[in-house]
């Protein structure tokens, strides 16, 4: 399974596995599942999900946790577009957010088709 690209990477501000903590901006992966977050201390203004390669009609949605507990959906089901930077193909949604979290709060996407795959960003001051 192939990383995303540097302009994807950059694109994201990926860099980190796991929970990263979204000061301003942040990122996380888990397997072909990746998750941008750019913003500024608690306010996020835009959320991105990435899923190595192509699958067409693939849908993405971004929900709040805190700690391991489920809060709510933060935006629902969001069809993605095809995208391919320096020979990688991936898929992308993004959506603008414009609000602010609790501390320690997490945002966490998931694709429909990939239940086990969940990366989140951890929102902090």
């Amino acid at each position: 399974m192939r990383r995303i690209t540097c302009f994807a990477a950059s694109l994201m501000a990926l860099g980190c596995l796991g929970q990263a903590p979204a000061h301003a901006s942040g990122g996380a992966d888990d397997g072909p599942v990746s998750i941008g977050v750019i913003g500024e201390g608690l306010k996020v203004n835009e959320v991105r999900a990435l899923l190595d390669g192509w699958e067409a009609g693939a849908r993405a949605r971004v929900s709040l946790w805190k700690g391991d507990t489920y809060v709510r959906q933060v935006r629902g089901w969001k069809y993605t577009t095809s995208k391919q930077a320096s020979g990688h193909k991936f898929e992308i949604a993004t959506w603008k957010i414009n609000k602010r979290f609790p501390h320690r709060s997490k945002l966490c996407v998931e694709f429909e088709g990939h239940p086990e795959r969940m990366p989140c960003v951890t929102i902090k001051r």
